[in-house]
């Protein structure tokens, strides 16, 4: 039996924990409310978010989701418009482009867990498109040159869905940094924990006005430390909806010393996943997700498959797993259940072109969490567990 739990979280650190309780002590919770020349927590965690990046501009929201909700409003996503989308992401992603008016439009996944070049070529070329929503799902990042370049050629706003890639890199360049515009998650499970939190991220002056309004700031814009020039404010202030989507000075708090900390968990991540990925790849019938040289990544969970295991093995493989403590997600699964899902259990979205090659790679496709709670010793012992209940399976 594996004893230590697959959603445990490191504790908040200390430091964190100070400063929330002098948040809470002064009751100025709403990052407006401050002092006159008092930047709030929150001020503080978007400045410091920001030059973490290199970008110009961070808006702290109230989850990765409603950063991309209006990050797809800001660069101008219509109702009835396609926006293309990795078929292989989590469901906020298709229901961000739900929310916004869109119509999403599914793009095939590489074995290696990527958005299909070649099919984002297609789909892109087409004359009505001109958008992609494209999530680095679990942590994998696509060749970001090439996919700039295809943008690039049709036409198509870039904008990243980096819930799984805060700390990550291709190139030397930081995940988030491509697109006009990217968004980023706090949420427990991700790399930094406020339990719900996010960010939208960009360099252009006219997104961060219409974000700034849509968050609802009222007219209290003037307020953020990272702010585009006031004019952009005189076309955006009034004609923008409020949709009420701002975090607050109590996570803000949470998050700043996590931040800080942020690139010592990534080498602990990676070292974990690096233990992990050797245990693993001793198992019978195992193929590993294969990354690029160029990619820095960030190991908080990992991918494998076994491609020979009948279909109708994997449950009880994931059920006698699970009886010896090892949680397992078969991505394939023909329900959802829990927080995973795939494009074909999302019925509200339109009928779209067959995947026949993201089905084929989801089909035999294992998830894994990386807690931070772990140890790299844990590794042998799960892989072991893995290896006995693959032998029962089978």
């Amino acid at each position: 039996m594996f004893k230590k739990s697959f959603t445990q979280q490191m504790p908040i650190p200390e430091g964190a924990i100070a400063s929330a309780v002098e948040v809470m002590r002064t009751g100025r919770l709403h990052r407006y409310n401050t002092l006159d020349g008092e930047l709030s927590e929150t001020d503080l965690l978007e400045k410091q978010f920001a030059d973490y990046l290199g970008v110009k501009y961070c808006l702290s929201c109230a989850s990765g989701g409603y950063a991309i909700y209006i990050a797809l409003l800001c660069v101008g996503v219509k109702a009835g418009e396609k926006v293309l989308c990795n078929a292989f992401t989590l469901a906020p992603v298709p229901g961000a482009i739900t929310n916004a008016g869109g119509e999403p439009v599914l793009v095939e996944t590489t074995a290696d867990l990527t958005i299909d070049l070649n099919d984002l070529a297609r789909k892109a070329s087409q004359p009505d498109v001109r958008y992609l929503l494209l999530s680095h799902m679990r942590g994998h990042v696509a060749d970001m040159n090439a996919i700039v370049d295809i943008c690039d050629s049709y036409g198509v706003t870039l904008i990243e869905d980096c819930a799984h890639t805060m700390g990550a890199k291709w190139r030397g360049k930081a995940s988030g940094t491509f697109g006009k515009v990217a968004c980023f998650s706090a949420q427990t499970y991700k790399h930094i924990n406020a339990g719900e939190g996010g960010f939208l991220v960009t360099n252009d002056d006219g997104v961060m006005a219409k974000a700034i309004i849509y968050s609802g700031s009222y007219m209290l814009f003037d307020q953020h430390p990272t702010l585009p020039p006031k004019e952009w404010f005189d076309e955006v202030a009034c004609s923008t909806p409020n949709y009420s989507g701002r975090m607050d000075n109590l996570r803000a708090a949470i998050l700043r010393p996590q931040l800080a900390r942020l690139d010592r968990q990534c080498k602990r991540w990676n070292s974990l996943y690096a233990a992990m990925e050797d245990a693993l790849s001793w198992l019978p019938g195992v193929v590993l997700t294969k990354r690029s040289d160029d990619e820095v990544f960030v190991g908080s969970s990992i991918q494998f498959s076994f491609p020979d295991l009948p279909a109708e093995h994997f449950p009880a493989f994931v059920r006698g797993c699970q009886r010896r403590g090892v949680a397992l997600k078969w991505v394939g699964a023909p329900e959802p259940s829990g927080y995973s899902s795939k494009f074909n259990h999302w019925q509200y979205l339109a009928p779209s072109a067959p995947l026949p090659q993201t089905e084929k790679v989801l089909s035999t496709l294992i998830d894994m969490r990386i807690p931070l709670t772990f140890e790299e010793s844990d590794a042998e012992v799960i892989a072991q567990i893995i290896s006995d209940v693959l032998k029962q399976t089978q």
